[in-house]
């Protein structure tokens, strides 16, 4: 059997983490299994469904480099085919017609609840031999419903969580079409998956409930059931859901805070799975030792500290040219033109060591570009009456000493020396004077990126 996977996101927002981590996990499988992977946009929601929702799933997939083999399909383009199936169940008596006004309803589930019972349809409309019905009323739009199994049970072999079954009793007659015709989520997925020749089902666990009355439409129609996989939900930081606060933002924010996709996928192939020990490795790594047996049934904790150090190895072993490519398109969006000195190359050489992301590197490499104005109480702190000799001294020794690092830190240690100051005395006074912060890579080595008047011009404005 060929494996066939999907994903199904609904636009009505972006692609979040959870998202993305399911897309993955279903990319990953039909990839380890030479399969195929589709993606569909479940855009039944009209109100809530938008063009710019849908473009961010595709641009947030095509970013992460989960390329699908078929679709985009949109619900939409298919409900032809919906309400033919729908027809085709009402002909079989597999469906009904129910003609439950909402204020019935609502006084149905309120007496229910008075009686200490789960609110449920009560089956008023629902055929049965020897059963009569209630008259047609005139000013009704009937919901089409499903004929739920009243007796047994639905369960099936979770690839994630094991074993799991419903009493049919606790699943009431789902409205499969709703009164002006338009086929609800539930019952799409299902005609989707089986026109599709779905697999495996890999999605979220808060679809659990929705996969027993969907196995019994599949049923119904006479179509093979598809393996299914519930991942759990992912935490925050601090043990509680993912919100906004802490990573459940759109997959392009990660790209817009500087990520690399690499270091995200990498990141999102953890939530939940490993392989061992292995935290870091490359996608076809991950796509030949993946499978569902080694995903846990307890809830991922989203790890930001995780995140960036990964980050930042991927920056690390990223070619720097190709960094520069990047980081400099973070500096335009800030209005910040490059100059050829320094080449950003070598400021990103130096400095993407001591980075975790794009943003931070743009941050370090912004201050070789701009009119520089260091924080008064750093200037006040770091240039005391101590320490002007010497820098004096150096701007002098600065005009003349040859431009590269090796030079220009002997002629540091010489006036240290002469002086009888230590390093940090007038190390500090320069990162503030130069690049206007106390931490930076080797001293000698950031004044040599800059050209030598750059770096007389911001000594002369504080001396």
């Amino acid at each position: 059997m060929t494996v066939r996977t999907r994903f199904a996101p609904s636009p009505t927002g972006y692609l979040h983490i959870g998202g993305a981590r399911t897309a993955l996990f279903s990319w990953a499988y039909a990839r380890k299994h030479g399969g195929t992977f589709i993606l569909r946009i479940e855009d039944t929601d009209v109100e809530r469904s938008t063009p710019e929702a849908v473009q961010a799933i595709l641009d947030g997939m095509d970013w992460l480099k989960l390329n699908y083999d078929e679709g985009p399909f949109y619900q939409m383009q298919r409900m032809p085919r919906y309400k033919e199936v729908i027809q085709r169940m009402l002909e079989a008596g597999q469906a009904y017609y129910c003609y439950t006004a909402s204020d019935e309803l609502d006084a149905m589930r309120e007496a229910q609840r008075a009686r200490g019972e789960k609110p449920r349809y009560d089956g008023r409309w629902r055929p049965e031999s020897g059963k009569a019905l209630p008259p047609v009323p005139a000013d009704v739009k009937p919901v089409v419903r499903f004929k739920n199994p009243t007796e047994g049970v639905v369960g099936w072999k979770d690839m994630v969580k094991g074993h799991i079954e419903f009493s049919n009793t606790e699943l009431d007659d789902l409205i499969i079409a709703r009164s002006d015709g338009t086929p609800t989520y539930n019952f799409c997925v299902v005609v989707d998956d089986w026109d599709m020749g779905i697999t495996q089902v890999i999605r979220g666990d808060d679809h659990v409930n929705n996969t027993p009355r969907q196995i019994n439409i599949l049923k119904s129609l006479g179509a093979t059931v598809p393996a299914y996989a519930h991942l759990s939900m992912i935490l925050g930081d601090d043990g509680t859901k993912l919100s906004k606060r802490h990573g459940a933002v759109s997959v392009m924010q990660y790209d817009e805070d500087g990520y690399l996709p690499e270091a995200v996928i990498n990141y999102l192939a953890r939530l939940g799975w490993s392989h061992g020990d292995d935290e870091v490795f490359s996608v076809e790594q991950f796509c030949d030792w993946f499978d569902l047996d080694h995903i846990t049934p307890s809830a991922a904790q989203f790890n930001t500290e995780k995140l960036n150090w990964l980050n930042n190895h991927y920056i690390k072993q990223t070619d720097n040219a190709k960094l520069a490519e990047m980081v400099g398109k973070h500096l335009a969006k800030r209005g910040v033109m490059v100059s050829d000195t320094p080449q950003l190359e070598a400021v990103i050489a130096l400095y993407k060591e001591r980075t975790a992301t794009l943003v931070e590197l743009a941050d370090e490499a912004e201050v070789f570009y701009i009119d520089l104005h260091p924080a008064q109480d750093l200037l006040d702190m770091h240039l005391t009456a101590e320490v002007l000799p010497a820098l004096h001294e150096l701007a002098e020794r600065f005009a003349e000493v040859a431009w590269e690092a090796p030079s220009l830190g002997a002629a540091l240690k010489e006036v240290l020396a002469k002086h009888g100051l230590k390093m940090p005395k007038l190390a500090m006074p320069l990162r503030v004077m130069l690049v206007g912060q106390t931490h930076t890579p080797s001293v000698d080595a950031v004044i040599a990126l800059f050209p030598r008047e750059t770096v007389l011009a911001r000594m002369k404005k504080y001396l």
